[in-house]
């Protein structure tokens, strides 16, 4: 089967198409990542994100520091997960099920809820730690709650 034929067809067809008149404008002069707006588009967004970033920072350093343990040890990636299981379960070794499949959802919720209960908060509080984590994580940081232990 001879295919060059069809594949002759679909090049004359495809080299046909006019862009200026399909679409109304020169797409050869357009280019998004040259444009102003992406610039500050991205721009925009890297502030905002540095600006949420910093802001967890300090909830997460009060948090650790109301739980007796050294802000600075909320910094650490890894580590800082180690000292959160540690003040909510005793042991921080229990983050380690978190690399299990399926275990891993039931024991962060579980988490949540030890630190909702850590801090003297039912239920209500630990469904806004879950849900809603950006109103109630600095609410647990700035408001007037006391590490009880686990």
């Amino acid at each position: 089967m001879d295919f060059s034929s069809e594949f002759s067809t679909l090049n004359d067809t495809l080299s046909n198409i006019d862009l200026n008149s399909t679409y109304g404008m020169d797409m050869s002069s357009q280019n998004v990542w040259n444009s102003g707006f992406f610039g500050v588009g991205f721009v925009i967004t890297l502030f905002i994100s540095i600006l949420i970033m910093a802001f967890f920072i300090i909830v997460y350093w009060i948090i650790f520091t109301k739980a007796d343990e050294e802000g600075w040890k909320s910094l650490i990636p890894i580590y800082n997960v180690y000292i959160l299981y540690k003040i909510t379960w005793g042991n921080g070794l229990i983050f380690l099920l978190l690399l299990v499949p399926f275990v891993n959802f039931i024991v962060g919720i579980i988490t949540i809820n030890k630190l909702s209960k850590c801090f003297g908060h039912g239920l209500g509080f630990t469904l806004g730690l879950l849900f809603l984590p950006i109103i109630f994580l600095p609410l647990l940081a700035f408001g007037d709650s006391r590490y009880e232990g686990y």
